[in-house]
This record gives C-alpha cells, structure tokens and sequence, in this order.
C-alpha cells in the first residue's frame, strides 16, 4: 500500500540531510520521487557537504532532515514495518534523546572532519594558512568526536543500538555523516578505535535500506528526476 498523495524529496542525493530522508523513507518501504535539484554545493566553511533537503506531501512541506523523518514515521505508521520512532512516551524520549546529541555533538566535527579529510592539501604543493586552518580543524574535531565515541561505546556495550535493542531514528540519523567518515582511511581509523562503535556502524551501514540510499547516490547522478521503490 502507498499513501494517497506522492511524496517528493527535492535535493542532492550526496547531501547528508537528503540521505538522512532517503533512508527513512526506505526503511518505512514508502515509494517517492526523488527531484535532483542544483541546490547542493560543496560548503567551503568547514561544514562538510550538508546540501538542502526538502519533502513535499499534499499541503505538507518541510526542510529540515531531522523533522521530515520524524513527519514519516507518524504520518505513515501502517506503511512502516518497524518502530523506527518508538511505540512509547519512553522509548520516543530515548530516541529523541539521541537525536539531539547526534545533532549537537556528533554532526558538527563529524561533518567537518569528513570534508577536509576528504579533500586534504594537494601533496608537493606548498602549505598556506588555509591549510594551516584545515590542518587546526581536523585535530579539533577529531578530539570533539572521540569524546562522543566514547559516550556512544559505552552505551553500546548494553544494548545493541543506541536507545536499546532496535533501530531507530537514533541510529539512522547518524549514517550519512559515519558514511563520508568512513570513506577515508582516517575516518574508520577514529571509528573503529572503539570497539561498541565499530560494530555498531558495520551493523547499521549494512541495513538494505542505507544501502539502497548508496544505490541511489549513485544511480541519480545523471538523472534529475526518478522515482525510487523500496
């Protein structure tokens, strides 16, 4: 079954917001059209590649990532064959709990770490203060996250995921940032330096739905406009 009225992501699939949304609606099993729009730029402020995200849905429009996947996951409850959201006052507050240190801690320097290891000085060329700045950047952020890696190993070594043993927007609000770290040699060092963290990411980035959102990534990059099934 799908909902009455379509709904539409517009944005850049390598965007972290726009993949955040695009793994929501893949674990909930809704169909959307995903609309490439040229909104996404690499950000030259240290912020990593954030992009614009936004989901439209009969009268419904919303911007922001976090916000959407939660709209989904109480809009569609009957669609969805998991409580991504939590099935009460308790867990929805574990969950959102979570969440908010995934926004205030964890996105910040996982974002920036992401893009200046992703695009470190040219070797052979001669350092500037930019790169002197980069280089600042890098060891700040790295210090900031092992210190939330390691709130997040201890508490992944009671339970499974973040807010107990299922997953939730806790977890998956932290994939597309783990997945640019994890696209270098320095980012998968930092998270499998702690062992909670290290299984938990393999475990999470191996979820059909994330990897339909790499699927994705890829297979749009020609395409301005093509509706994705789960």
């Amino acid at each position: 079954m799908a909902p009455s009225a379509i709904l539409q992501v517009f944005g850049q699939p390598a965007a972290t917001d726009v993949a955040r949304v695009m793994a929501c609606l893949f674990e909930r099993k809704l169909d959307f059209e995903l609309v490439r729009t040229d909104t996404f730029k690499q950000a030259h402020d240290s912020k990593g590649p954030r992009g614009h995200v936004t989901l439209k849905h009969g009268d419904t429009t919303l911007t922001d990532s976090r916000d959407i996947c939660r709209y989904v996951c109480t809009e569609f409850p009957r669609w969805c064959t998991r409580g991504l959201y939590g099935s009460g006052a308790l867990e929805r507050a574990s969950i959102e709990q979570w969440m908010q240190t995934e926004e205030q801690s964890f996105d910040a320097p996982s974002s920036a770490l992401a893009f200046h290891l992703a695009f470190p000085p040219r070797l052979g060329e001669e350092e500037d203060d930019d790169d002197l700045h980069a280089g600042v950047v890098v060891a700040e952020s790295e210090s900031a996250l092992l210190r939330v890696l390691d709130v997040y190993d201890d508490a992944l070594a009671q339970s499974a995921y973040l807010a107990g043993d299922e997953f939730t927007l806790a977890d998956l609000s932290h994939l597309p940032n783990a997945h640019y770290m994890a696209c270098t040699d320095r980012g998968r060092a930092l998270l499998a330096s702690r062992e909670n963290v290290a299984g938990w990411y393999d475990s999470i980035s191996a979820r059909p739905a994330w990897r339909q959102v790499v699927t994705a990534q890829a297979r749009s990059a020609h395409c301005p406009a093509v509706v994705l099934e789960p």
